[in-house]
Order: C-alpha cells, then sequence, then structure tokens
C-alpha cells in the first residue's frame, strides 16, 4: 500500500478551509482515505441507522426499554458486519423510567392547553387531579412550613419569573481567534446541562432550604410541583436527575417559560388558577443497564495489544428522540467502524468502538466501564497498552477539527490527519479542550481522549436537552462526512509507528 506524507509546514500558510498546516511530516494513507470517502459516501448505511434510533425507536432515556432495544439494536447491527465480540456490558445504573400518560391544561380562571412535559423520574400523580395553583416564590423554608394546609392537593411554583431565557449559542471555535494552550490551563471544559435556577444554601450541618421546602411539600402532599423552562419561543427544556426513590417525590412537570410566567403573573394580579394534570410513569425493576462494545482485532504482532477507540453515547433524555444528543454521534460512530470492515482494513493496532449508556445522568456508563478496565494498579498492564481515544458527542453537523485538550505534541499529527477533509468542510483543529462529555473519564487517569468540533448553531438555544431534538435538526450528508473523518482518524491512529504522544 503507498502512504502519502503530505509534507505541511507552518511557513505554507493556512490551507484551505483554514486547516493549519503541521510543523513536521506526518504519514497520511491517502489510499486509504480514498477508500473510505468511496464507502462512505457511495454506499452509507448511516442514514438508515440514524432514522432507525430517532424514528422507530425514539427516545432512549437510560435504563428504559427504549434504550435497551437501542442497545440491542446496535449489538445486532455490529454482529451483522462481522465486527469481534460484539456484546453488552452491563454496569450499575438505577431503576428506569418511562412515562406511560401526561396531560396538562388550565382549566381556571379560563381553559389553555399547557406545554409542559414531566421531568425523568418523577412521581405520578393520583391519577387526573385538579389542583389550585400556589406560589411559593420568594418565601422562606419557615414561611412554607406555615402555609402547609395550603399546599395539600396544590399545584406549586416555586422558582421566580423567568427573564434569563437562553438566547445564545456556544462560540464556534473555528471562526475565532485562537488562545495559547497555556492560557488555556484551569479553564472550564465546555457547558454542561442547561437548567433552571438552583436551591438556596445548606445550612450548617443542616438541609438546605430548598431540601426544607421540598419536604414540606412532600409531606403536605402537594398535587405536583411546577417548574420553569429557560428556553425561549416554546423552546422547552427537560432533564432531571434520578432519585433513588422516585415513588417518594412530588410529581414535577416543567413548563415552557412563558407559560410558567403567565401563571406566575394571574397569581400576583389575585386570580384563582386551576391547573388540571395527570402524570403516570413507570418504574423498571432492573437496575442495570448496559454499554455496548465491538472490536476489530489488532494484525500486527508488536502493536495488536494496543488499543485505538472511539465512542459515543446511544442515551438520550425522553422529551424528544435525542438527534442531536446523541443519535447523530452513535450512527457516525457504528457506520465509521462499519466503513473499516466493508474495505476490510487490517489495523495494526485493534480497533474497539463503545456505545456509551446513562451519558445524561453524568457519564456513568464510560465512568463504570475506565473504572473496571483502565483505572487503578489492577489496570495498569491495559492502561499502558491504551493508545487514545476519540468521542463524538457535544454539538451536531459535520466535524470542522478537533479539540486538542492543550496538547500540542498532538497538534501537527492531528492538522496533517485532517488537511485531506478540507473540501468536506473541515477546518482546523482548536488548542482547548471541552468537558462534559465521555472523553472527560479517559483524561482524568491519565489516558488521551479527543472530542470533534462540530456545529452550534441552534444547538444550545433550541435542541440540545429539548423536544424539539429531532430528525429534521440532522442532515444525512452531515452524518456521512462525520463517518468518513472518524474513520480516517481511527485507521491513522492504529496505524501510526508511534503512539499519539501526550501534551
Amino acid at each position: 500500500m503507498r502512504v502519502a506524507r503530505l509534507c505541511l509546514l507552518i511557513a505554507s500558510g493556512v490551507l484551505a478551509g483554514g486547516v493549519l498546516a503541521a510543523q513536521t511530516r506526518e504519514p497520511v494513507d491517502t489510499d486509504t482515505i480514498a477508500k473510505i470517502r468511496d464507502e462512505g459516501l457511495n454506499r452509507s448505511q448511516v442514514g438508515a441507522m440514524f432514522a432507525h434510533l430517532v424514528d422507530v425507536i425514539g427516545p432512549r432515556l437510560a435504563g428504559s426499554r427504549g434504550y435497551d432495544e437501542a442497545a440491542a439494536y446496535v449489538r445486532d447491527r455490529l454482529e451483522s458486519w462481522g465486527l469481534s465480540d460484539p456484546r453488552l456490558e452491563p454496569f450499575e445504573f438505577s431503576r428506569g423510567w418511562e412515562l406511560e400518560r401526561f396531560t396538562i391544561e388550565m382549566v381556571e380562571p379560563r381553559y389553555m392547553p399547557l406545554i409542559g412535559y414531566p421531568e425523568a423520574w418523577s412521581a405520578s400523580t393520583t391519577g387526573e387531579v385538579v389542583a389550585t395553583a400556589v406560589s411559593l416564590v420568594g418565601k422562606s423554608a419557615d414561611e412554607v412550613e406555615g402555609m402547609r394546609d395550603r399546599l395539600k392537593g396544590a399545584a406549586v411554583l416555586s422558582q421566580g419569573m423567568v427573564t434569563n431565557f437562553i438566547r445564545t449559542d456556544r462560540v464556534q471555535p473555528t471562526e475565532v481567534p485562537e488562545v495559547a494552550p497555556e492560557a488555556n490551563a484551569g479553564r472550564g471544559r465546555g457547558r454542561g446541562g442547561r437548567g433552571g435556577g438552583g436551591g438556596r444554601g445548606r445550612g450548617a450541618g443542616g438541609p438546605s432550604e430548598a431540601e426544607r421546602i421540598e419536604a414540606v411539600l412532600r409531606e403536605a402532599p402537594a398535587a405536583v410541583h411546577l417548574r420553569s423552562s429557560r428556553g425561549e419561543h416554546g423552546t422547552l427544556f427537560v432533564q432531571a436527575g434520578r432519585g433513588e426513590n422516585p415513588e417518594n417525590t412530588v410529581p414535577r412537570v416543567v413548563l415552557i417559560g412563558e407559560h410558567y410566567n403567565q401563571i406566575l403573573r394571574m397569581l400576583e394580579a389575585g386570580l384563582d388558577v386551576r391547573i388540571r394534570v395527570n402524570v403516570q410513569a413507570r418504574l423498571a425493576g432492573d437496575t442495570q443497564s448496559d454499554n455496548v462494545l465491538a472490536e476489530i482485532p489488532g494484525t500486527d504482532p508488536a502493536l495488536r495489544d494496543e488499543v485505538v477507540m472511539l465512542g459515543a453515547h446511544l442515551d438520550s433524555w425522553h422529551t424528544a428522540t435525542g438527534a442531536t444528543d446523541n443519535a447523530d454521534g452513535s450512527a457516525a460512530a457504528m457506520e465509521a467502524f462499519r466503513i473499516l470492515k466493508a474495505i476490510g482494513a487490517q489495523p495494526k493496532r485493534t480497533l474497539r468502538l463503545a456505545l456509551w449508556g446513562a451519558e445524561e445522568q453524568g457519564l456513568i456508563g464510560s465512568r463504570a466501564w475506565v473504572e473496571r478496565h483502565l483505572a487503578g494498579e489492577a489496570n495498569t498492564a491495559a492502561r499502558e497498552k491504551f493508545a487514545v481515544y476519540f468521542n463524538i458527542d457535544p454539538g451536531k453537523g459535520p466535524i470542522y477539527g478537533w479539540f486538542m485538550e492543550n496538547n500540542p505534541a498532538a497538534r501537527p499529527i492531528f492538522d496533517a490527519w485532517l488537511a485531506p477533509f478540507t473540501d468536506m468542510g473541515a477546518r482546523r483543529n482548536v488548542p482547548q479542550g471541552i468537558g462534559s462529555t465521555d472523553h472527560v473519564n479517559f483524561n482524568r487517569i491519565g489516558v488521551l481522549g479527543f472530542n470533534p468540533v462540530q456545529d452550534y448553531v441552534g444547538y444550545d438555544v433550541r435542541e440540545h436537552h429539548t423536544q424539539v431534538d429531532t430528525a429534521e435538526r440532522i442532515d444525512e450528508a452531515d452524518l456521512k462526512q462525520a463517518a468518513v473523518i472518524l474513520a480516517s482518524f481511527v485507521w491513522h491512529a492504529a496505524q501510526r509507528a508511534e503512539r499519539i504522544p501526550g501534551s
């Protein structure tokens, strides 16, 4: 096989598409890239896999039947391509939760359908109830305690008026001047989940004000706890943590900010507001979930025990179908391995694919895998043979480059590997890192992990964890581009004579 060497020098300036030139000579396998492009662009299966995840299966909340169906589907697809040892690896999670029926509407002083959705792991209401709305805004836990009789069977609003609507997406890092790696040291690693206001401060040694108020609502008990979303123009952000005993909580429903604010204004005007609500959900009995894994074994006697890994999280939130978060990444990662298998790739190092569960609840699936297989003294040998982890999650659309995690030593390598794809929309790699996704679990034990830079237009404002994270947000051509670039990066990392250097 002919291996072309791209001599990319900083002195030559910036390549088309904005990819910075590499400072050293790095082998680029143009023959294999051509095969990857041909297979990935002309015989792609990524669109069909994406459609199956979002339209046939739908929401894939961790621990739910939808997630279990998705995991089995992925395993079966990997097996059909002839990947080695396609399997489900269980990890401890908690009881799964599924919404079975839901209604929310205002019935007094006039009728109006409300736009809302129960939080994940919400308790069920006692059938359909009509509850009087009561505002706790600005009240202390002691004041709420004194309202206990009014709170029984009430629809409670405890957050203030929504004024800080989410109106901007994150900055596209490939469109702004670079910051030197040393300037990024110690900075935050990207955005976490979006949500409403937090609780009040905790007293010394005791429960916080918010915990005390929640206890009163539970003991009264209130019929439902109405919460607000910071999404604007009807956008509904819904997440929520999983409780160890969801049945021992007040049902929780998130309303769009405009409807939440309207109810508060009506209460402030002295109007009696009554809400009809019905939340019916079920809890699964099993407390385990699964990651999905498979391999393409390495062929080089000296390198085949080393591992190059590609991953994405398969789970989603429950309000939509998780198209951008993260069915697109899952489908692209699967397609990357299908492409490599289809072209008969024989990697020197072993290639491993992972589709993670319970990422949305705190990177739980990948953390469990890392702790079991890579972390600690017992896994020293496996950790030393782990070459690199590539992840795809935050964002949507094409891959523009990679977050380099403040690793200047790896930058020329990634620049050379990205350069052949400027005609497909690749731009440049950026020095900083990104957080809040599965590669963080690898980074924290000293293993190299990277995530691509993608498109963020509309992602934070409209789509990420909302009820409109649906198939309309994704272009199949972008899925093909991402899969081709992922396949190429995984291949080059497996073939490189030396491992990718650390920072």
